[in-house]
């Protein structure tokens, strides 16, 4: 079991670099058209995502007890706020760079990514800690904190009218939505078969894209955003969490150790399609997820031996 469960999870990581790359070689050779990329990322927004909501939102139970890896992502995300408002003033950022950095670093891959190393380093049992991270943590942020930030940046002027339009009109959101009444109804089985290999095609897709719009020639102009998005979503921000939680709080446990875990996950990669969807900066979104993930490998380990001492 524990031989099958390794192989599953590298799998998985084997997955994305192999549909990174499958993207990055095939815009290269010229066999996908220019528009590949906006139309993987409407049918990610539009069909996966939503797919996905029905499916694991409908799945969730809450107890006080899952308030940790549920409130993480919200504190993230607002202490991400801060710094790259920081950093952009420090560095002269534009809206469009400054926005990319918040939905791509100060939201973590806690699914495509988070799940297979919670597999790895914590076993099965620790995974429905981590769906609490991802579902009503990174993506109820993403649905929502998210699409504002995006609106704002995205333009030069949005009003309060335009972006709870745009909120209430995304339709992962208007998914969860729909979830979360249905949850006293049992999906039948094919229902669930169908959610469950529609989104199956999310991660795949969205590297694919990724890969599509990876420019290396433009990590020069990019080296201190790009270092500054990196620097926060792999060390400071899962040091401010675990401040928060192990210190202020006094956390501890698998349940902390695991939620603080997903707050290390490289960047979002459905935080970089929304960003690349809001023409925010799509070359550092791809950029942000090409290094950031292989980075996260060598990062992780030394957060799983750390969590194990402090908490």
């Amino acid at each position: 079991m524990a031989a099958h469960t390794g192989i599953a999870s590298m799998s998985n990581i084997i997955l994305l670099a192999v549909c990174f790359l499958a993207g990055a070689g095939l815009r290269r050779i010229k066999r996908l058209p220019e528009a590949t990329p906006q139309v993987l990322n409407a049918y990610i927004i539009n069909v996966a995502l939503p797919a996905l909501a029905l499916l694991h939102i409908h799945r969730l139970t809450f107890s006080t007890a899952h308030a940790f890896p549920v409130a993480m992502a919200w504190l993230l995300y607002v202490a991400g706020i801060g710094f790259f408002w920081l950093a952009a003033r420090l560095l002269h950022l534009s809206k469009a760079t400054t926005g990319c950095l918040i939905l791509c670093c100060a939201l973590g891959n806690t699914s495509f990514v988070g799940l297979p190393m919670i597999e790895a380093f914590y076993g099965r049992d620790a995974m429905g800690i981590g769906m609490l991270c991802d579902q009503p943590g990174s993506f109820l942020v993403l649905s929502t904190l998210g699409l504002v930030t995006a609106a704002f940046c995205a333009a030069s002027s949005v009003n309060g009218r335009t972006m709870a339009r745009r909120i209430v009109l995304f339709p992962p959101l208007q998914a969860m939505v729909v979830a979360v009444l249905l949850k006293p109804v049992a999906y039948p089985p094919w229902l669930t078969c169908l959610l469950e290999r529609v989104g199956d095609s999310l991660a795949p897709l969205a590297l694919v894209s990724v890969g599509c719009q990876m420019r290396l020639s433009t990590l020069r102009g990019a080296a201190w955003p790009l270092c500054a998005g990196l620097a926060f979503k792999l060390v400071i921000g899962p040091v401010l969490v675990a401040l928060v939680f192990a210190g202020l709080l006094h956390g501890r446990g698998d349940l902390v150790r695991v939620t603080l875990f997903e707050a290390a996950m490289p960047p979002m990669i459905t935080g970089a399609i929304v960003a690349m969807d809001h023409e925010l900066d799509p070359p550092l979104a791809a950029l942000a997820l090409a290094i950031g993930i292989p980075v996260s490998f060598l990062t992780l380990p030394a957060w799983h031996w750390l969590l194990q001492r402090i908490c």
